[in-house]
């Protein structure tokens, strides 16, 4: 008797059902998501605070960063600004010393995910090169802030890891509830995708 396959798929509370080794740009939905990143908290947890500071919220700060660093970036690059952490909807938010020993396989996971991200909501698989590295360097702001503030890093070693952006002292974070920063989260993607269109 064959054993049974291996599922490589998830279902999704909007009843789309995502292969994860192949996903479709039509599987793929806003609510879906937004809803993940609101429960996927950024650091595994260790933050202070009464919630823990999800994905959702990271990917609000990188956006509304990477507007502070380009104010006139143009609204398809805020939008990946956005969704640059989307694939974790599925997959979790891996702490890069441990993405870095899985290895190969799950970068090439994330990154097909990306694509079927950015096609789903009408954005180029890769965006160019300048975009990409405007929503670096914000993203690794975004990490400074949330390691010397939430995750108990101090400013110098925030700095070795992360780089120390300028100017950005007086953004205060606060950890929301997920319903919350689901909610925002939704928001601004429509706002965004509103301009967009």
């Amino acid at each position: 008797m064959a054993a049974p396959a291996s599922r490589a798929w998830q279902r999704m509370l909007s009843g789309r059902v995502l292969d994860l080794l192949d996903p479709s740009p039509l599987d793929v939905e806003i609510e879906d998501i937004a809803h993940g990143l609101s429960r996927v908290a950024r650091w595994n947890g260790q933050t202070k605070g009464p919630w823990a500071f999800t994905v959702a919220q990271h990917s609000l700060l990188v956006e509304q960063l990477a507007v502070r660093f380009r104010p006139k970036m143009p609204v398809p690059w805020r939008l990946a600004a956005l969704l640059h952490d989307a694939p974790e909807y599925v997959i979790g938010d891996l702490i890069t010393p441990f993405k870095a020993a899985v290895g190969l396989d799950y970068k090439a996971l994330e990154r097909r995910l990306m694509r079927a991200v950015h096609i789903r909501f009408g954005l180029p698989a890769e965006p160019p090169k300048t975009a990409a590295q405007l929503i670096k360097r914000a993203d690794r702001a975004a990490a400074f802030l949330e390691a010397t503030q939430l995750a108990g890093f101090g400013t110098t070693e925030a700095h070795r890891f992360f780089g120390q952006p300028r100017h950005l002292e007086h953004l205060r974070l606060k950890p929301l509830p997920p319903a919350e920063a689901k909610t925002r989260f939704l928001k601004r993607y429509r706002h965004l995708a509103g301009q967009k269109g």
